[in-house]
């Protein structure tokens, strides 16, 4: 008898056994993966359905408005009003409606919020608008001085135009913002000069900053300077209402000014009236440049870490003061009381600093914090921040794309996520006691480090995207420099205020003086280290929105979905490590490009501005200065124009002579020149007229050429894009002071820490 196959003869289970695993394989991996999805799908769907009874939901409400608002920003034109506000209302309709379905009504909700943000951009917009200037213009100016902000070398003013050379009202600038070498001018003054104006800058690089869009949204239709004779005019009418009570207080800051800054002396005087008044102006670049190295800067300017310690301050004094009466301490409400005393000496506090727009937004952070007291609710929570986020989005949309909000924001969400983990984690396992002194000691300095840590972590991707720079140090300069900033500078303050009225301020200004003057020493000392400043080089929009929604990700949700903001942090630092670098970067007059040299570094020809080039190195990763030899180096040039070559062998020709134009477009790859030109050329020409139109331009590579990206793109018709006029000779942008980018960006910049 002949035995059968292999197995033929074995019990049916052995011969299941005995099939080929990899025959098994697939329904095992299916059957496994399933069991592995829902598991993890009802883990899920528990934690969000414990986010919905806590309530965590609400908090992403100023995420939509954020939405909403970024794309108004998108639109190439502007929207109508109606179409937002008609699908705000469906969207809130269809929420009434859906209420009992909680997941379906969250979601129109959510929609709703988007289309709030999207119609609060429309009339915002609609609401500030006023015309800026398209083109360089010199001639007679007349107008009010509205502010003065005294310098080291001359004053920058702002003006309320009554006349400009001759323009009708229609299309005249409403303020402009001016820098005057020499010249005594207050606050209030009716004067004439001869100035030359600028529209406000564009970004300095595709994809840069718009300094155009701050100017727009600040009110300011032009920017320039005043060298000549400034002299009183009769005013045309009578000064404004808001104007004279604007004016009444600009003149009281000046006054107290000067006063803290000649108490307190030198440089840290100047640093504490900076702290109280808002005047930053005599404040020197080394000792800004000190103060952002050590990772300080946010200290001079007046943001929501001095309205938190202003209003704290009058809080727990106010308190204190009722609490030595019996009477008031057992029958009235003095936590209320001393609430309410708070917000009016925060409202105050801005008022009379300048109520620049980063202090404004800080007041109504603080407002809404000490409010939740009034209503015998938590002061620090993530409800009231979701609040004051709304309220600061709907009434300036275009807070949102600048730094100041997302830096002071994103810091105040990571410290209040933070301090709901510790005291649910308080609750379960009480932390261990120290002795006295230790204990207290050890709790402030504990605090002081990780508070630092998680607002430096939360605000280092919009630093390093705004400004490219990241300061390792600054852990160690807030470590040191804050303790005298609570506990001197900014009580001194409020008592140097109360005690002014009675001229016995001047023991609070020296001390304030004093401990500034530490405070400095401080940042000096860690601005010295070696790498206390990084260069970063810029990245895209898309790494920023991955940290965002990291940062949203991590802070808003409680439970095990918060774990998922591994993903983007992941994804946003893969992108990071590979930045795409221009290859060549032009100026949007056309007086200067940068070209990437074969050792991978920007290489200048032409005169750009000092400003614009250290936008691009700043955005290159470049910690060159804009005065470093270096920079010229490769570049061959003469009385005609310059040549340059790239990494792989493209000639770059930069021209200043139109003889020379018809000869570089017979043997260079690419020509730029400041010289209008419409002439035939065999290589890539980029002239003043496209400049003109397109903005400051960068050029990548690619394998047929180059790719083009423009700051300015002309299908873009909104009422900040400037419409200029072509002109057949490049302006002397170098010999106008333009306010820097620490002027409109960098300087408004706070974290509360």
């Amino acid at each position: 008898m002949q035995p059968g196959p292999p197995g033929q003869d074995m019990p049916r289970g052995a011969r299941a056994e005995a099939l080929p695993l990899r025959l098994l394989a697939p329904w095992l991996i299916s059957v496994r993966f399933k069991a592995w999805f829902n598991h993890w799908q009802a883990r899920f769907g528990q934690a969000l359905e414990l986010e919905a009874e806590r309530r965590r939901p609400f908090l992403w409400l100023p995420v939509a408005t954020g939405v909403g608002i970024l794309l108004y920003f998108a639109a190439d034109r502007e929207p109508a009003l109606w179409a937002p506000l008609t699908g705000f209302a469906l969207s809130a309709i269809f929420a009434f409606a859906l209420r009992t379905r909680r997941f379906a009504s969250m979601a129109c909700l959510a929609v709703a919020a988007a289309f709030a943000g999207f119609a609060a951009g429309v009339w915002r917009t609609a609401d500030i608008a006023a015309p800026m200037l398209e083109r360089p213009r010199i001639g007679k100016v007349t107008g009010f001085v509205e502010s003065v902000e005294a310098r080291d070398n001359g004053a920058r003013i702002v003006l309320l135009l009554t006349e400009f050379a001759g323009m009708p009202a229609a299309e005249r600038p409403r303020r402009v913002r001016v820098n005057i070498r020499a010249g005594s001018v207050a606050p209030g003054d009716h004067i004439a000069a001869t100035a030359r104006l600028l529209p406000p800058p564009g970004p300095a690089r595709a994809g840069g900053y718009d300094f155009g869009r701050d100017a727009f949204f600040r009110g300011i239709g032009a920017v320039g300077s005043i060298a000549g004779k400034i002299a009183s005019a009769p005013a045309p009418h009578p000064m404004p209402t808001r104007l004279a009570v604007d004016v009444t207080i600009d003149r009281a800051r000046n006054a107290l000014t000067r006063r803290i800054a000649e108490v307190g002396g030198g440089q840290g005087g100047a640093v504490a009236a900076a702290l109280v008044t808002g005047k930053r102006g005599l404040i020197t670049e080394a000792t800004n440049n000190d103060l952002r190295a050590a990772g300080i800067y946010h200290i001079v300017s007046i943001s929501g870490l001095h309205m938190v310690l202003a209003a704290g301050t009058i809080f727990w004094l106010v308190r204190a003061l009722l609490a030595l009466s019996q009477t008031a301490a057992l029958r009235w409400p003095i936590k209320k009381i001393a609430a309410v005393a708070a917000m009016l000496g925060a409202t105050a506090y801005c008022i009379f600093s300048g109520s620049d727009v980063a202090t404004e937004r800080s007041l109504i952070m603080t407002l809404v914090m000490l409010g939740a007291i009034l209503v015998d609710r938590a002061a620090l929570s993530m409800r009231n921040l979701s609040l004051a986020a709304m309220i600061v989005l709907l009434r300036e949309p275009e807070a949102l794309l600048g730094p100041s909000f997302q830096m002071s924001f994103g810091a105040v969400a990571a410290l209040i996520a933070f301090a709901e983990r510790w005291e649910s984690r308080k609750c379960t396992e009480p932390p261990p006691s120290l002795p006295w002194p230790l204990g207290p000691v050890w709790a402030a300095a504990l605090g002081i480090i990780v508070t630092t840590l998680l607002a430096t972590a939360a605000t280092a991707p919009f630093g390093a995207y705004h400004f490219q720079t990241f300061n390792p140090f600054g852990l160690l300069g807030n470590a040191m420099a804050l303790p005298f900033v609570s506990l001197f500078v900014m009580p001194a303050a409020v008592f140097g205020v109360l005690a002014y009225p009675f001229g016995l301020d001047w023991p609070a200004w020296a001390l304030m003086g004093l401990a500034s003057d530490v405070v400095l020493k401080v940042a000096h000392w860690v601005a010295s280290i070696d790498h206390s400043t990084v260069m970063i080089a810029a990245f895209s929009p898309v790494v920023l929105t991955c940290f965002v929604l990291a940062l949203l990700w991590l802070t808003l949700w409680t439970t095990a979905w918060r774990w998922l903001a591994a993903v983007p942090i992941v994804l946003g630092v893969a992108i990071a490590g590979k930045p795409e670098r221009p290859e060549i970067l032009i100026e949007r007059d056309g007086s200067g490009l940068a070209v990437r040299a074969p050792d991978g570094r920007l290489a200048v020809a032409g005169k750009p501005s000092r400003f614009v080039l250290q936008q691009w190195l700043g955005a290159d990763g470049d910690s060159r200065s804009p005065d470093d030899p270096t920079l010229r180096a490769g570049i061959a040039c003469d009385q005609l124009g310059c040549v340059a070559q790239t990494a792989d062998k493209r000639t770059v020709s930069y021209t200043r002579d139109r003889l020379a134009i018809i000869e570089d477009c017979l043997r260079a790859d690419l020509v730029v020149t400041a010289i209008p030109w419409s002439g035939a050329c065999k290589a890539r020409l980029i002239e003043r007229m496209g400049l003109s139109r397109d903005g400051a331009t960068s050029l990548y590579r690619t394998a047929s050429g180059w790719s083009s990206r423009i700051s300015e793109p002309s299908a873009a018709d909104r009422p900040w894009s400037r419409r200029r006029e072509p002109r057949l000779a490049a302006p002397a942008a170098t010999s106008i002071s333009i306010p820097p980018a620490s002027a409109d960006g960098e300087a408004e910049v706070e974290r509360l820490q």
